[in-house]
């Protein structure tokens, strides 16, 4: 097992399961005690959406799923508090536009499009160095911004209401912090896949909640819950020749549910 550490791919995955540990755990955090975790469903299934415009068009299909998810968070924040449209409803909204539109234009993309399978069920192997790069600035990006604006953030996420009373930039935090969770989507879904994406993003964070409320401690509890998933689904994915990212998913339920009977036990 260790030569496999040989390989460049393997500790390119390596790398990249560390990043995302780290920033699924801030951007967990914020989704799961603000309740926005359908949202988080939604984009990423509005994603499906700009990859298959960009395989139509024939460009990077990342540029355009950024786009698609950037456009289609703010859009649910917008409807929901403009038109005081229910979260879950604008949500509704945008995932079916997402998923109509990116079947749409795979059915017109001329031949076949062999790489849509890794952003549906991802493949943390193939991720390069470019890859790495463009995540490790993300999660620098996203930890300036917790460190910058930590306690704004963290009143946000537990009371909205509270904040606004107290004269928190409630809207500029909720807008950032929205493409910030589009942004985290679109660069993760070559990892686990659009399929998996949201489970990487909220289970760690649900698991911690069983041990603890503070949001100083949720943070790194959920991201050390989330390497070691990861890392060992990384592990046993090349060791049995299975998909790494559903052993990962797999780890970070049962993690979760282990959780969950030792706090009944207590």
């Amino acid at each position: 097992m260790i030569e496999i550490l040989k390989y460049d791919f393997f500790i390119h995955a390596l790398l990249g399961v560390c990043l995302i540990s780290i920033s699924s755990a801030l951007i967990g955090s914020y989704i799961v005690s603000r309740r926005l975790v359908s949202i988080a469903g939604g984009v990423t299934h509005a994603c499906f959406g700009g990859l298959g415009l960009g395989y139509f068009i024939g460009i990077d299909p990342l540029i355009t799923a950024s786009l698609f998810a950037v456009g289609s968070s703010v859009g649910v924040e917008g409807l929901s508090a403009r038109l005081r449209l229910r979260e879950d409803s604008a949500v509704a909204v945008v995932w079916a536009i997402g998923m109509a539109l990116g079947v749409l234009f795979v059915f017109m993309t001329p031949g076949y499009v062999p790489e849509l399978n890794t952003f549906l069920f991802g493949n943390i192997l193939t991720v390069n160095t470019e890859d790495l790069w463009i995540f490790l600035c993300y999660t620098i990006l996203l930890i300036g911004f917790f460190l910058w604006k930590y306690r704004e953030i963290e009143a946000c996420a537990f009371d909205r209401d509270f904040a606004t009373t107290a004269g928190l930039p409630v809207k500029m935090i909720s807008y950032t912090m929205t493409v910030l969770i589009a942004l985290c989507i679109v660069l993760t879904i070559r990892l686990v896949g659009i399929m998996l994406l949201i489970s990487v993003m909220s289970l760690p964070m649900m698991t911690a909640e069983e041990f603890s409320h503070r949001l100083s401690r949720l943070i790194p509890l959920s991201g050390a819950i989330s390497l070691i998933a990861c890392v060992g689904g990384l592990f046993i994915g090349a060791a049995v020749d299975v998909p790494c990212s559903a052993i990962i998913v797999m780890l970070l339920a049962a993690a979760f549910i282990t959780a969950k009977i030792v706090r009944a036990l207590r």
